[in-house]
């Protein structure tokens, strides 16, 4: 069954822009995701990269995960 609601490493509350990055940068199709602290902690970066990332997106307009 998919989790659209909680982080599945901390348990914390997800946002839109948590499950768009975790699609963006892990999988497309993922049904369970990390909050953008447990993916920057997974990926080996900062949470303001992965921010940044989800700006670039926005801004692009390009991504339509980020629409």
């Amino acid at each position: 069954m998919a989790n659209y609601k909680t982080c599945k490493e901390c348990g914390a509350e997800l946002l839109a822009d948590d499950i768009a990055i975790h699609r963006k940068l892990v999988l497309r199709n993922a049904e369970d995701f990390f909050c953008i602290d447990c993916l920057a902690a997974r990926l080996g970066c900062m949470r303001a990269d992965i921010e940044r990332l989800i700006q670039y997106y926005r801004d692009s307009g390009e991504c339509t995960l980020f629409r």
